[in-house]
């Protein structure tokens, strides 16, 4: 197998995710594996070793993450320490650099004093790299646990936020994604069989459970296990939101359950897009700017884009490759950036 020029890698702390790219940026390989980080080191060398086994041969390697918040870590300082080192030592004999957003990239060894800047960069480098296709655009990033919102403006990186707090103070991240987010973090009450009803504060459902019985959630997108240990069916996704209710399924027929799902739907939405409209409140974003979707759950961008008035322009189509391998780099599109960043920038 012909080697790849870049490997671009995510460390998160639910997922790994890879890329990689020939000397002209075409995407060779795009992949996602569950790395349940919080579970220990032992959990992050599995998913590692599993990974390499699926990629071509490579000699440099570029890393971002998201992982160090993990609370295997005391803190963020020390997650980017440990996991800049266990990556340089698995490719002790390759060229590897960690993300830093505007400082670009450093060596492994250099990621103490430049940790602040290395921690939860992986935004930037999707961001940074589509801006490069459009001058002015909203991306938005719509992962498993959270949303990524980006403003670019003249070719550039606009956010007015870079560390996670100052992020989530800008409304630019939002911890709400499509499988890993437990339907009690969408509502505290919904409507169900004619009245209103408060939801149980317990992680019996996610909004993987959720976007499986609106049938959005792309059959692959969740890969860990669910709140119960059981299946993935639409029965068993109605099962446990049957449970936020304090109910059995058989309370109430399919349809019921279908239309509470469309409804926690439909609140996800609507925090996304109070988001969405602070920042374009902003005015940085032209008014003919689109909003570039990424993530497992770009299907939610195409949305808002419509509820905007805006058009809507897809992670996939700025970049080269098959339809498969441009699909997955869309849904690790930070991976897929660092990969390129590194042909581009190194």
């Amino acid at each position: 197998m012909p080697e790849a020029q870049a490997t671009g890698w995510d460390l998160g702390g639910a997922h790994l995710k890879a890329a990689q790219v020939d000397g002209s940026g075409r995407f060779l390989t795009a992949l996602q594996l569950p790395c349940r980080l919080w579970l220990g080191m032992e959990e992050f060398g599995r998913a590692l070793a599993e990974a390499r086994g699926r990629l071509r041969p490579s000699r440099r390697h570029a890393v971002t993450m998201t992982g160090e918040l993990a609370d295997l870590f005391a803190d963020r300082a020390e997650g980017v320490a440990r996991l800049s080192k266990a990556m340089a030592e698995a490719f002790a004999d390759a060229e590897l650099r960690v993300y830093a957003g505007d400082r670009g990239f450093v060596a492994a060894a250099e990621v103490g004093d430049s940790w602040r800047a290395v921690a939860s960069a992986n935004w930037h480098a999707s961001a940074r790299l589509v801006a490069r296709h459009h001058q002015s655009a909203l991306f938005i990033d719509v992962g498993s646990t959270t949303t990524d919102i980006v403003p670019l403006r003249d070719g550039v990186v606009a956010a007015s936020g870079y560390t996670d707090d100052e992020r989530l103070m800008s409304e630019e991240l939002v911890y709400s994604g499509v499988t890993r987010t437990p339907v009690m973090a969408i509502a505290a009450t919904v409507p169900f069989d004619g009245r209103r009803q408060r939801l149980m504060a317990e992680h019996f459902a996610t909004m993987a459970d959720v976007h499986r019985l609106t049938g959005e959630l792309p059959e692959d997108a969740d890969q860990l296990p669910t709140a119960d240990g059981r299946g993935k069916s639409a029965t068993d996704s109605a099962r446990r939101l049957a449970r936020m209710l304090g109910r059995d399924l058989d309370s109430a027929p399919p349809a019921a359950w279908r239309r509470l799902a469309l409804h926690l739907a439909e609140r996800q939405r609507q925090t996304l897009e109070a988001a969405v409209d602070c920042i374009l409140s902003r005015g940085v974003v032209d008014d003919a700017g689109p909003f570039v979707g990424a993530g497992v759950g770009r299907f939610l961008v195409r949305d808002l884009a419509a509820r905007a008035g805006r058009r809507y322009a897809d992670f996939a189509d700025a970049i080269e490759g098959d339809l498969p391998t441009k699909e997955w780099a869309a849904r690790c599109a930070p991976a897929a950036a660092v990969a390129r960043l590194a042909v581009d920038d190194w």
